[in-house]
């Protein structure tokens, strides 16, 4: 089986995380959902080099400064299965500009957990935001929009989501 490989940046300033309401795609798994912003990398790129350049694509912006934090195995019975390089960036040139996938906004941390988000999203982003978190990884097994597996480093996370692990 051939994984697709996808990442996932989410730009930090004054305690607000960019985010994406995925809005403007048809057949989009993450419709209506807040997602970082990212993409599928291409042939021959690297997880940092598709990052930098899905930033560039999806806000105008040149990322600077970076931390590859870690990777979601992402396991679904709807969508292919892939691996999502997970980063965060602090430091950036250039001006936002509009993105043809949805809208974007700087949201505070605090209001995050509000967000319409997929479930194991949540659960990473408590990870990423926590600064001192070693890199980790991460598998996510989704029936439909229903998190039914969550297992961090191995161990199964049967309290942090609806599921028992299976």
């Amino acid at each position: 089986m051939n994984m697709k490989q996808t990442t996932l940046c989410y730009l930090e300033r004054d305690g607000q995380y960019l985010m994406l309401h995925r809005t403007k795609k048809q057949h989009d798994a993450s419709h209506g959902k807040w997602i970082g912003v990212g993409g599928k990398c291409e042939a021959d790129e690297s997880p940092d080099e598709c990052m930098l350049r899905e930033v560039r694509e999806e806000t105008g912006l040149q990322v600077l400064d970076w931390r590859y934090r870690g990777i979601v195995t992402f396991v679904s019975d709807e969508w292919p299965s892939e691996y999502m390089h997970l980063f965060t960036a602090t430091r950036w040139s250039g001006q936002l500009s509009p993105c043809d996938e949805g809208e974007l906004a700087w949201v505070p941390r605090a209001d995050i957990p509000a967000l319409s988000l997929w479930e194991g999203d949540r659960i990473f982003l408590r990870l990423i935001m926590n600064p001192a978190q070693p890199f980790f990884s991460l598998k996510l097994v989704y029936r439909g929009d229903d998190l039914v597996s969550a297992r961090l480093d191995g161990v199964p996370l049967a309290g942090e989501c609806g599921c028992g692990d299976s």
